[in-house]
Formats: C-alpha cells, structure tokens, sequence
C-alpha cells in the first residue's frame, strides 16, 4: 500500500465516525438506524451552516436528502457538490459501503468549514441509494431543471479497503492498473477527461490514485454506473465516483462482514486527504 504518513487524530476523528454510521439502516427493514445515522450526520454538519432538508417522493418510496452549501473563497463560481450516501445495504453494517464515504464527507465539510476551498461545495448526504440511487436522481433532475450550474460533482463511495489482489471490470485494465488493491479510483465521464490528470496528480500525494474516464455514461460497463454519481451523468452534469472499487476488490460488499475491523483506517484517512487536496483548488 502506498500512502502518505497521516496524523493519528485523524483516523481516529474517522473511527468515531465509523463507530456510529456502521450499523443496520436499510430504508425499509432498518428504519430505526437509517434515522439515527440521519439525525447524526445532520448534527455534524448542523455545527457548520445551515442543513436542508431535501425530500423526495419516487413512487411508493420516500427519503430525504441532506445538504450543507460552504462559501468558498471565490464565491461568484459554480459550485463543487461532494457527496456520499448514508443508506445502508440488507442486512449489513456497511462499514465500506458507505459508512466510509460519510464518515470522510463529514471531515471534508470541517475542514472547507475551517479553510474554504477556491470554490463553494455543497456538501450532500444522499438517501436511498441502495434503493435505485432515487435521492441522487431527485436532486440531479431538480438541479437541471432549475438551470444550476455544477464546477463537478464528486461522489465518495466506499473509501476504506484495501487488498492484495485487484479484479477488474475488463481484464487489459490489469495491465494498467497492477495487481494490488491498494490504490483509489476515480471514474468521470468523458467531459472530465480534462480534469482527471491534475487531479489524480494532487490527490496521488496522498494516495495511490488511478484514473478512468468511460464513454457513453458508462453504458458499456455497467459496474461504473453503481452509485449517485451516475444520475448526474445522465442529467448532463461533469460528475466522477472516487472509489476503493467495491465489490471488484472487497469481499464483504453487501454483507454481514462489512465491518469496521475490515477496514483500512491509514488508507481511509489518506484518502479523506487525497480528496481535500485533489478538490480545494478546482
């Protein structure tokens, strides 16, 4: 694995995260969690700015969505909207998937709290991604219809596992990519082609960082579409999933073994600096 030396108080300010985000909270069998895990984040980011409460209706199916917007420091340019989704798989903890990506979400918001990125970041919670990415939808949908304009958006999605081998979705990416599971992806859409270089150059400091701009919204691998950053392909909108790449390298996706004593707490840090540093100049 290679990263950077990270300071102690930070894995341990994301263990305490972990500690309360990774428990049952599916949206129809879990309710009790899913409304604890809720009422925490918004505590978190509550200390911060104000939260709204974004709801949503999808057929049958109901969730709100929670959204903290920071100044940056040039506060006339679109903003970035850095998200991760707090539902939780069936009957799962879901330590990686993605009790990792809030629990970083939560310290990116501090931090751009405490010293403001170039640019504003709305700092997004989504619901029922595990239902269909519905909250996600909601939000992309409502933002195109309104005109708003986004710099990227970036969804965290499972961020604390590492392995010794790596699978992937095509086999010639092994030859790009290496063996090991031990570095971050970041997967956009052909419009952030451009982007992804600098990116992958100032979040690489931190952590081994690989890159993968996709066609067609991810059409031809449906593996790259599987988290919210795919509505906000759909809706037209530059948009990338960082990710230790979910169930191509971690075993315990979806299962009962999603839990925190699996995870990778140096590299989950690394990365919650990988992305602050990758994000803060954009």
């Amino acid at each position: 694995m290679t990263t950077t030396p990270t300071a102690p108080n930070l894995q341990q300010r994301l263990l305490e995260h972990l500690q309360v985000l990774a428990r049952p909270r599916h949206a129809r069998w879990d309710e009790l969690g899913l409304l604890a895990v809720r009422s925490y984040i918004a505590e978190q980011l509550g200390a911060l700015g104000p939260v709204e409460e974004h709801r949503f209706h999808s057929g049958i199916d109901a969730g709100v969505n929670l959204i903290l917007k920071l100044p940056g420091q040039h506060n006339h340019l679109d903003p970035l909207l850095v998200a991760a989704h707090y539902d939780g798989p069936l009957n799962s903890p879901g330590a990686d998937d993605n009790a990792t990506g809030v629990a970083a979400l939560i310290e990116l918001a501090q931090r751009w709290a405490v010293n403001p990125a170039k640019r504003p970041v709305w700092i997004v919670a989504f619901d029922l991604e595990e239902w269909g990415m519905l909250g996600s939808a909601a939000l992309a949908t409502e933002l195109k219809a309104s005109g708003q304009k986004l710099r990227l958006m970036v969804s965290l999605e499972m961020l604390g596992y590492t392995a010794e081998t790596q699978n992937y979705p095509v086999p010639g990416m092994r030859a790009l990519f290496g063996d090991r599971g031990d570095f971050i992806a970041v997967v956009g859409n052909t419009a952030t082609a451009p982007l992804l270089p600098g990116l992958a150059q100032r979040m690489g400091r931190h952590v081994r960082t690989n890159v993968l701009p996709v066609p067609m919204k991810g059409r031809l691998l449906p593996d790259v579409r599987l988290s919210d950053h795919s509505p906000f392909w759909d809706a037209g909108y530059d948009a990338v999933m960082v990710t230790d790449t979910s169930f191509m390298r971690n075993p315990h996706y979806h299962q009962a073994s999603d839990t925190i004593d699996t995870l990778d707490l140096p590299f989950l840090a690394a990365v919650t600096e990988a992305v602050q540093a990758g994000l803060s100049q954009l």
